[in-house]
C-alpha cells in the first residue's frame, strides 16, 4: 500500500509513511489481542493495514505463522505483497540465518561495512521474534508512530519499525542470493556428474585396455 493509494481513500495526508512492523511480547495471548487494536486502529482511520500475522518461531528456529487475521480483508494480502514474501522468507531455510549471520548474508549484497551489515532490516525484523514467543507482524501506513506504539505499549507490546523500501530492497536481494546459490549447486552438481562420467568412461577404457595383453598372448599360444 503506497502513500497515493491511502490518499485515495481518505485515510492519511502526504507525510504518511509506509511500515513494516514487528511487536513482540511476552505474553502470547497479547500478540492476538494487538491484532484485533491493529484492525480497529485501521477502522479508525488512523491508520492503513497492508497485511498482518501473528507469528510464532519455533524450537527449530524458523517463523511460522499462526493467524493471518482470519478471514477478513486482510488474510489474502497476508499470503501475497510484501509481508507474505517477508513471511515465506522467514519461514523458510534462509530465515533460520538469524542475527549477525543473516545481516552478514543481506549486507554483502548490498557493499555495506561490517556495522551496516548486521543492522539490516530483514534481520532485525528476524530477531524480534524470539525463540517460543508469539509477535505481531504487519505492513501498515502510519501517519504517526505513536498511534501504533501507544496501542502496543498498553499490551506491553516491544515495536520495531522499518520503512517498506528498505524491507522490499532487501527482499530482492535475499531472493537474489537465493537464485544464485540454486544456480551454484546445480553448477556444482552438474561438474559432479561429468566428472564422475570422466572417471567411469577412464576406468572402462583402463579395463579393456588391461585384457588386451592377455587376449594377444592367448591368440600367441594357440598358434
Amino acid at each position: 500500500m503506497t502513500n497515493r493509494d491511502l490518499q485515495q481513500n481518505g485515510g492519511a495526508d502526504a507525510t504518511s509513511t509506509d511500515n513494516v512492523i514487528s511487536v513482540s511480547f511476552d505474553s502470547d495471548s497479547n500478540a492476538y489481542e494487538a491484532l484485533s487494536a491493529l484492525k480497529e486502529l485501521d477502522g479508525q482511520g488512523r491508520l492503513r493495514i497492508e497485511a498482518a500475522a501473528v507469528v510464532v518461531r519455533d524450537d527449530d528456529g524458523q517463523i511460522l505463522v499462526k493467524d493471518r487475521a482470519g478471514s477478513g480483508q486482510y488474510a489474502g494480502a497476508a499470503s501475497g505483497g510484501t509481508l507474505g514474501v517477508l513471511l515465506g522468507i522467514l519461514g523458510g531455510p534462509l530465515g533460520v540465518l538469524i542475527g549477525g549471520t543473516y545481516g552478514l548474508l543481506v549486507g554483502s549484497l548490498f557493499d555495506l561495512d561490517e556495522a551496516e551489515r548486521t543492522e539490516s532490516a530483514l534481520s532485525e525484523i528476524s530477531t524480534s521474534v524470539r525463540p517460543r514467543h508469539t509477535a505481531l507482524l504487519a505492513d501498515v501506513t502510519e501517519q504517526s508512530p505513536d498511534v501504533v506504539d501507544t496501542a502496543m505499549a498498553r499490551l506491553g507490546g516491544s515495536v520495531l519499525r522499518r520503512p517498506v523500501a528498505d524491507v522490499e530492497a532487501e527482499i530482492a536481494a535475499a531472493e537474489k542470493a537465493q537464485r544464485d546459490a540454486q544456480r551454484a549447486a546445480t553448477e556444482a552438481l552438474a561438474r559432479g556428474r561429468v566428472e564422475r562420467s570422466k572417471e567411469q568412461v577412464r576406468a572402462k577404457v583402463d579395463e579393456l585396455k588391461a585384457k588386451l595383453p592377455r587376449r594377444e598372448s592367448a591368440a600367441s599360444a594357440r598358434s
